[in-house]
């Protein structure tokens, strides 16, 4: 089902979106957001390929076809290494990839890989060779179950450098792509709270509902609002001349990241058991949301905005 939602996406258009700092950025995340409303999953894999389509220009890697759907694949783990080896376009990656979402439905992915020097170099792969394998799925959530994250297996496979070794990190893109998934969680927020909002027009909807409705309409609105200021700063400094890309990055995802939390929380508190048991497309949101923004690592990251916003003070 996900692979026919997404299928028709790439076919429509619907994923052909401005390029982040490129004038039209807070656009692009209206998109996003719109996306994962309808489906959090597709929209999370919706978001990835859009991600790769911007890192590939932004590098100068390879153009994407129409008919393909890629996949971003950067998670790092002790237990399994990927290793590239050669260089240009004669390079091949060898090991195990953590956390490749789309591992049966993509048909390229960009990659990150350690290669000779020890460093993390960014690689593009065709999926559809035998030496790429996807493993079998240790997934035990229903939550974002339909992403088919899985790890992969890859043997002699065939890639292509894409930029420098440590380029993918240093670069400014890094940042927007990392706003880029908040605005899949604003939109996964929505779709969440959209039967408290429902409610509230109700002649029965008593104050404690309305309340609850109060307190997700603001934090939403709250993070709309940063986004699209965000936006504004990223085209104003695409090239992230002043330095500030990493900490309006980590605002607007603590912005956004409340808001998830305040619309999942504040929504069952209101609705009550209902919706979470016998509406199977609202529990189904509030599970893959629920996995999906735990993308966010938490008090870590607050650590690292409170460094950054009090190094600027």
């Amino acid at each position: 089902m996900i692979g026919g939602l997404i299928g028709r996406w790439l076919k429509s258009g619907a994923l052909d979106l401005p390029l982040p700092g490129a004038g039209d950025t807070a656009q692009r995340w209206q998109r996003l957001a719109e996306l994962t409303a309808m489906d959090v999953v597709a929209g999370r894999l919706a978001e990835a390929h859009t991600d790769a389509v911007a890192i590939l220009a932004e590098l100068g890697g390879p153009d994407p076809r129409p008919d393909q759907l890629w996949g971003v694949w950067a998670a790092e783990s002790r237990d399994a290494v990927l290793n590239a080896r050669g260089d240009g376009e004669a390079v091949t990656l060898d090991g195990t990839k953590v956390w490749c979402s789309g591992a049966g439905l993509c048909t390229h992915a960009l990659v990150t890989a350690r290669v000779d020097s020890g460093d993390r170099g960014l690689f593009a792969v065709e999926l559809q060779h035998d030496g790429v394998q996807p493993l079998p799925s240790t997934w035990r959530n229903v939550g974002m179950a339909e992403s088919d994250t899985r790890s992969v297996q890859f043997s002699d496979a065939p890639a292509v450098a894409v930029g420098e070794p440590g380029d993918y990190l240093n670069r400014p893109g890094f940042w927007h792509g990392a706003i880029g998934v908040s605005a899949c969680w604003l939109g996964g927020a929505r779709a969440v709270a959209a039967p408290l909002y429902k409610r509230a027009g109700d002649e029965s909807a008593d104050p404690h509902l309305l309340a609850h409705l109060g307190a997700v309409d603001a934090a939403l609105t709250a993070a709309e609002a940063t986004l699209v200021s965000v936006a504004g700063e990223i085209d104003a400094d695409p090239l992230n001349r002043k330095g500030t890309a990493e900490l309006i990055a980590r605002r607007a995802r603590a912005v956004v990241e409340t808001a998830v939390e305040e619309a999942i929380r504040r929504t069952a508190r209101a609705l009550g058991p209902a919706p979470l048991s016998q509406d199977a497309q609202h529990a189904q949101r509030v599970a893959d949301l629920t996995i999906y923004v735990r993308q966010s690592h938490a008090e870590g990251d607050l650590e690292q905005l409170g460094r950054l916003a009090g190094a600027r003070r």
